[in-house]
């Protein structure tokens, strides 16, 4: 069976010589499915004794992360949705010190620090703001994690240079760390590392046994008895369980419902009538169905037949569903809820009357580039849907678009779809290239992972097949396997086909679907503005050289001409003897 996350914890916490507490603390462990997607939160604040709401600050702030962190989206990497998070409250806490008294005057404001660490799958994620420390347990000593966010101006006097609540931004730490079964963390405020030394802490851990709480208190009571003026409080982690990292924990385990069979018109199949194939292929076997109860029609998808041995496909088809239920867009395929018992492995979602657009470009061989401007932003509008929840659909090509006969774009087929917090916590195994090859961007083929970028190349890609009826390099892409090779790639330029496209189209294209990821558009919005709007620094002229169109014939050319230089300087010598 495929172990889950497991740990121990032991807390601590005393206002110790002080009159209040301002120090607040929680751990969250989610059951499943939330612990394989979202992990296991540790956090600490200290709030500053300076401030008398120093305490509804620390507790503000962990509350919050604790909740709000588990309420961002499921498909989001632990980074992006923590910082999210924390920089939302530390919005809140500086603006409620602008509406109190003391507006002016932060070090009596909400303001506290902050250590919090997420363990996810086989990862601690570590976030931290201000003079809070975590710890790892390396042998007889502390390794310390974090940097203090503290200015020491004498023995006396110092203060704290980034702290929650301060600025309406904020400037967080943030760093991964592989962990393994055995591991322990210490996560402490200065009341106490400042009167007890690394050493005696970890013999307390190494001598407390399994009673972690036991051996936070022990730790508190020495910092206590050491003169400690301040609150003081101490959390131990230990791992005890690291999962393997199954995907079918995240999303759902295959063997749970039966593979369907091939079916058949007019067949009756878990509710729904089936009127017909619409595809088949060795991915999948597509139907158009009418759901009996309302008498409307859906798409029915179900696996294919070659591949229903293959553990990893069958996980990824187990994904589509899940990816598509988590993002609200029209121009990306919806699926459809069924409340009734579902009996087979199939995935149910809305119909689209049209055409895919493959079947349109032939159908339209030679659009109008106000079309293609029009078919391009609606497949960017759904692509930033992907990429807003950190998902890269990574399979864009004219088979998966669908443009129904209201013209509307819709993206299909979430089967090769990148799913960044699913990735952390149960990364698929990629040997082979999810992609169609000639709409694959060019680092998939060097092994690398893809990004938005990689997305945006396809869509260039189908951009400029919509206005040539070709492809920017042919099928050179997928031979190349070096960054040499690639290197050597040279894109054909629009304007060499028998259509009108202008000059500084062709420019916008190039940069879209050049192989270097980083010589491509950063965002979808800057190539969409580029189609409509031509820079100053684009070429205008609608003649381009021979040598960037077809450098193999220029310097053929060139070494002609040179050739028959050298062949009449030669005769002229003989000629002089």
């Amino acid at each position: 069976m495929p172990r889950e996350l497991k740990i121990s914890v032991g807390q601590h916490s005393d206002k110790g010589r002080k009159e209040a507490n301002q120090d607040f603390h929680g751990v969250l462990i989610p059951r499943e499915p939330l612990l394989g997607l979202k992990g296991i939160a540790v956090v600490l604040a200290d709030g500053i004794s300076s401030s008398s709401v120093g305490r509804i600050a620390a507790e503000s702030t962990v509350k919050g992360f604790l909740t709000d962190y588990y309420c961002t989206s499921e498909s989001w990497s632990v980074k992006t949705s923590a910082q999210r998070v924390i920089a939302a409250t530390n919005s809140w806490l500086h603006s409620q010190t602008r509406r109190s008294q003391y507006s002016y005057d932060k070090d009596k404001g909400y303001v506290c620090t902050l250590s919090a660490m997420v363990i996810k799958s086989a990862t601690a994620h570590i976030f931290h703001v201000g003079d809070s420390r975590i710890y790892r347990l390396n042998g007889h000593s502390l390794e310390q994690l974090t940097n203090d966010h503290r200015v020491i101006i004498s023995s006396e006097q110092s203060y704290l240079s980034r702290a929650m609540g301060v600025n309406p931004q904020i400037e967080i730490d943030y760093q991964a760390l592989p962990v393994v079964k055995g591991d322990v963390f210490v996560l402490a405020t200065d009341g106490v590392y400042d009167y007890v030394g690394s050493r005696f802490i970890a013999n307390a851990i190494g001598e407390g046994g399994t009673d972690l709480d036991n051996v936070a208190c022990s730790i508190v009571q020495e910092a206590y008895n050491r003169g400690s003026d301040d609150n003081l409080t101490v959390q131990v982690v230990r791992i005890d369980e690291v999962p393997d990292g199954q995907a079918s924990e995240i999303v759902g385990s295959a063997s749970e419902l039966p593979l369907p069979p091939l079916l058949e018109a007019r067949t009756v199949f878990d509710g729904y009538r089936i009127v017909r194939q619409v595809h088949g292929s060795s991915r999948s076997h597509i139907y158009l169905a009418v759901d009996i109860e309302t008498d409307t029609q859906v798409i029915i998808k179900i696996p294919s037949l070659d591949l229903r041995g293959d553990e990893a496909y069958l996980k990824r088809f187990m994904m589509e569903e899940w990816v598509a239920r988590r993002i609200d867009s029209a121009h990306v395929l919806k699926p459809l809820m069924q409340e009734r018992k579902r009996n087979f492995l199939y995935i149910v979602t809305e119909f689209v009357d049209g055409q895919t657009l493959t079947q349109w470009m032939i159908d339209n061989p030679r659009p109008s580039l106000e079309t293609v401007r029009d078919i391009t932003e609606q497949m960017a509008r759904g692509l930033r849907a992907f990429h807003r929840m950190e998902m890269l659909h990574q399979d864009i090509r004219p088979d998966n678009i669908m443009i129904d006969r209201a013209g509307t774009v819709k993206i299909i087929d979430f089967g090769s779809t990148r799913v960044a917090g699913v990735a952390e916590a149960a990364p698929l195994a990629r040997d082979d290239i999810l992609g169609t090859a000639q709409y694959t961007a060019p680092e998939y083929f060097l092994g690398e992972s893809g990004s938005s970028r990689s997305d945006l190349f396809s869509l260039g890609v189908i951009t400029y097949q919509m206005l040539t009826g070709k492809l920017p390099y042919g099928a050179q892409v997928a031979r190349t396997r070096t960054k040499a090779q690639q290197r050597r790639l040279r894109y054909a330029s629009a304007r060499d086909s028998n259509r009108d496209v202008p000059a500084w189209i062709d420019d916008v294209l190039e940069r879209a679907v050049h192989p270097d990821p980083f010589k491509r558009y950063e965002a979808l919005s800057e190539y969409l503005h580029d189609l409509r709007h031509p820079k100053e620094n684009y070429r205008s002229s609608s003649f381009k050289p021979l040598m960037e169109r077809n450098p193999l014939v220029f310097w053929k050319v060139l070494s002609l001409a040179l050739g028959c230089a050298v062949i009449v300087l030669l005769a002229k010598l003989r000629s002089y003897h």
